[in-house]
């Protein structure tokens, strides 16, 4: 992927950090955006920064390019696509993990009773920013054949059209994505490019670790708080690497409109987590952890 040219919106943490250094690690050009930076922090008031992730990438063996957007402000997001249109000419991969929602909302609470600002500010976050950053970047993306544009969200589409999840409004919002990404793959289709929905299975993003007490060198030491954790959660470069074996695959357009978990494209594409397994979150969760099982990894990592 030495030649192309990536949008990951949504970099700063988690799921975004590490697709964006993944696909940095393939050699591609990586721009990273969010609204923390090393002078100014978002509402998260978190450590993590875009800069600390464009290094990453840079590290990594790509070059990484901090931008600071927020995805719901239009001209902010048009600011973006034209300095990547004015340096580089082309837009390869666009990666809409944009989401901002973990503290608006309260699990398992009825509409009427969660508070209605933070859920409609979570809707916002999770599925405007998406639509937006598409309706400026997609033309970008579409100027050669075999763009691809990777909808992140929290689910398969069979697991969440079977399963209630969280409360009303997180539910919406990952439903929302993973059919925005079906719209495009329809939108997208006639221009060559190719849309994808994707979800990360239990991420040990900077945030479940700290809420679980350890680190990624001791994450198993989460078994004593939560078991199915430290049995079956997996890193966000494993994410990361399904996307950047999407990007990396001449015939992708063969997946156009489906709905993957990373440990689904791993049997695809063969690739581990850094640790040298390969979770499968999903199927885990649907046949031990759903139906109340021990937290048992056998024959799913």
């Amino acid at each position: 992927m030495n030649d192309k040219v990536a949008l990951v919106a949504g970099a700063t943490r988690g799921a975004g950090r590490g697709i964006a250094v993944e696909l940095g690690a393939a050699g591609a050009t990586v721009y990273c955006t969010g609204r923390s930076t090393r002078g100014q922090r978002s509402e998260y008031d978190r450590p993590e920064t875009i800069e600390e992730t464009a290094e990453l990438v840079t590290a990594a063996g790509g070059t990484g390019i901090a931008v600071v957007v927020d995805h719901l402000e239009r001209e902010q997001v048009a600011a973006l696509v034209a300095g990547i249109d004015a340096d580089h000419g082309r837009l390869d991969v666009l990666v809409n993990d944009i989401w901002g929602g973990e503290k608006l909302f309260a699990w398992d609470t009825p509409l009427w009773e969660h508070d209605l600002d933070d859920g409609l500010r979570l809707l916002r976050l999770a599925i405007d920013t998406h639509l937006i950053t598409s309706h400026f970047a997609l033309p970008l993306l579409i100027r050669r054949p075999g763009g691809l544009v990777v909808e992140m969200t929290d689910g398969t589409r069979a697991y969440n059209d079977d399963n209630y999840r969280v409360n009303a409004f997180y539910d919406l919002a990952k439903a929302a994505v993973l059919r925005l990404a079906f719209a495009q793959a329809r939108e997208l289709a006639p221009h060559g490019a190719t849309a994808v929905a994707l979800t990360p299975g239990w991420l040990r993003s900077e945030m479940m670790l700290e809420a679980f007490g350890v680190t990624e060198a001791n994450w198993r030491d989460a078994a004593r708080v939560q078991p199915h954790f430290a049995a079956i959660s997996e890193s966000p470069r494993f994410v990361g690497r399904a996307v950047a074996a999407l990007a990396a695959d001449p015939e992708v357009a063969r997946h156009n409109g489906a709905s993957f978990s990373s440990g689904a494209l791993a049997g695809i594409y063969g690739f581990t987590d850094v640790d040298g397994s390969r979770p499968d979150c999903w199927r885990y969760m649907v046949e031990v952890q759903d139906p109340g099982r021990p937290a048992d990894p056998t024959g799913y990592r």
